[in-house]
């Protein structure tokens, strides 16, 4: 059992869900305001999508990202942020056309895919560590690909959180770290529920668990109704945690949450199982990030 547990709050994703929940945030200044909610509930660490402030669709708009970035750090300078590093590599195919590509299309090349990241510098960039069929859709990366993101990572100081989302991942993981791409202990986020990778069980969490390189630093999460069931597995494992309307839309059944909210009913469980919260402070000690307001970061906003 892990007795040291750094929250991370997922506010918004990239999926499909803002018709869904009037809570889900969509605008930067919605997504900074439940960062901000998220952070005074007892977050750690905010992992950041955008979306597009007309249609609420995913957005790569660096510029979106931006105004995110600086809402929140007018506010609060020691939030750790993490931005995703996966947006670009989705495959949808037209099989009523020949089989050929889709126009929902969006695959990209490796720095495209983390320009945002590049220019802005968090303490996290997540790292997608392999291909995968979300549902109908291909989000398709290559070892190549990864390891030029690694490559740009390293040059801005921003921590790779390498998600993993079945057991096939973790094999490329431990190949991209002996290559010294990525520096120890290496940090990863075990997805769990998202069609069609590793279910939401007790048994595919600690098979991943199990799997990793010796020293790692964790966290996992499930989606829909077993992001709570995954909360105390991660804890009941030996890892860390998180939640957030990206993953989960529900406080319970019938009653729509928001990030606050499922940070707040997390952090009970957390400490209902005898474990500590960690703050800002000390995740950022335990994570061995760089300073708050190390001029990399500086210099770019």
């Amino acid at each position: 059992m892990n007795k040291d547990v750094f929250v991370t709050c997922a506010l918004t994703g990239a999926g499909d869900t803002a018709g869904k929940s009037q809570y889900v945030p969509v605008t930067p200044e919605e997504i900074a305001r439940d960062a901000l909610d998220a952070a005074k509930a007892g977050a750690a660490i905010v992992h950041i999508h955008v979306r597009d402030p007309d249609n609420g669709q995913a957005s790569r708009d660096p510029e979106l990202y931006r105004e995110v970035v600086e809402r929140i750090r007018d506010v609060n300078e020691d939030l750790i942020l993490n931005l995703p590093g996966g947006m670009g590599g989705d495959l949808w195919f037209d099989l009523e056309g020949g089989a050929g590509l889709s126009p929902a299309t969006d695959f990209v090349g490796p720095l495209e895919r983390v320009r945002h990241i590049i220019e802005l510098s968090p303490e996290i960039g997540s790292l997608d560590c392999g291909s995968v069929n979300f549902g109908e859709m291909v989000y398709a990366t290559t070892p190549n690909i990864l390891r030029k993101i690694l490559e740009a990572y390293r040059e801005q100081a921003v921590r790779p959180e390498i998600e993993v989302f079945e057991l096939g991942h973790i094999e490329i993981a431990k190949m991209l770290i002996a290559e010294d791409l990525i520096d120890s202990p290496p940090m990863f986020q075990l997805c769990l529920g998202i069609a069609h990778g590793a279910p939401a069980t007790p048994e595919a969490m600690k098979a991943m668990r199990d799997a990793l390189p010796p020293g790692s630093l964790w966290a996992g999460f499930g989606v829909g109704r077993m992001q709570m069931p995954m909360v105390a597995q991660a804890v009941l494992l030996g890892g860390h945690v998180r939640v957030g309307l990206e993953d989960n839309l529900y406080l319970e059944k019938g009653v729509l949450a928001t990030n606050a909210k499922l940070v707040e009913k997390a952090i009970g469980l957390v400490e209902m199982l005898g474990a500590r919260v960690l703050d800002t402070t000390q995740t950022r000690e335990l994570l061995t990030l760089r300073p708050v307001g190390d001029k990399r970061r500086a210099a770019s906003l």
